[in-house]
């Protein structure tokens, strides 16, 4: 009677109808999950790469204090 598409589409209807109220709400939480996976995938990808010396005009860093200020920002 019903092929598999049609069937999930009627689904999808039915609780869009249903849930209406809270849609927005999952849609953001669901936008707001998205936004801290990238994030910890570019920290990542970012750990593995080697690290470059970033100066700043009018700034002194001692060399050590280089990986404390990376681990602050």
């Amino acid at each position: 009677m019903f092929g598999l598409s049609e069937l999930a589409v009627i689904l999808i209807v039915v609780a869009a109808v249903l849930c209406a109220k809270k849609l927005p709400e999952l849609a953001r939480s669901a936008g707001k999950s998205a936004r801290i996976l990238k994030a910890e995938a570019r920290a990542m990808k970012d750990e593995d790469e080697p690290a470059e010396h970033r100066v700043i005009q009018g700034e002194v860093v001692a060399p050590d204090r280089q990986g404390a200020q990376r681990r602050r920002q």
